[in-house]
C-alpha cells in the first residue's frame, strides 16, 4: 500500500516573493475561501505565534480567523497582511471610466 501525505503549501513557501506570488494568485480566485486558505498557509509559514504578537490578536484567534469558511473582519485580514508584509493594495486593471 501506497502512503500519501497531505500536501502543505506552507513548506514551499520559504521567500517573501514566493508568498507574495502565492497571495496574488489566490487573490485572483472568485472563491474568497481560497485566499483565505492561502492566507492561512503563508500564515503557518512564518509562524502564527509570531503573527499573533505582530498583529496583537491572539493565537486561537487567528487559527479562527484562518479557518475553512470562516468570515474574518476586514479590519483583521488588514491587520494580518500588513505583519506578513503584503498589505492588500488597489490595482488598476481594466478600469473605465
Amino acid at each position: 500500500m501506497v502512503k500519501v501525505s497531505k500536501f502543505d503549501a506552507a513548506l514551499y513557501l520559504d521567500s517573501e516573493e514566493m508568498m507574495a506570488e502565492y497571495l496574488t494568485a489566490a487573490m485572483e480566485d472568485e472563491n474568497p475561501d481560497v485566499f483565505l486558505a492561502a492566507l492561512s498557509d503563508v500564515a503557518k509559514a512564518r509562524g502564527i505565534a509570531q503573527l499573533a504578537k505582530d498583529t496583537g490578536l491572539g493565537r486561537e484567534s487567528l487559527y479562527k480567523s484562518l479557518a475553512p469558511g470562516a468570515k474574518p473582519r476586514f479590519d483583521t485580514i488588514m491587520k494580518i497582511t500588513k505583519a506578513l508584509g503584503v498589505p492588500l493594495a488597489p490595482k488598476a486593471e481594466n478600469m473605465h471610466p
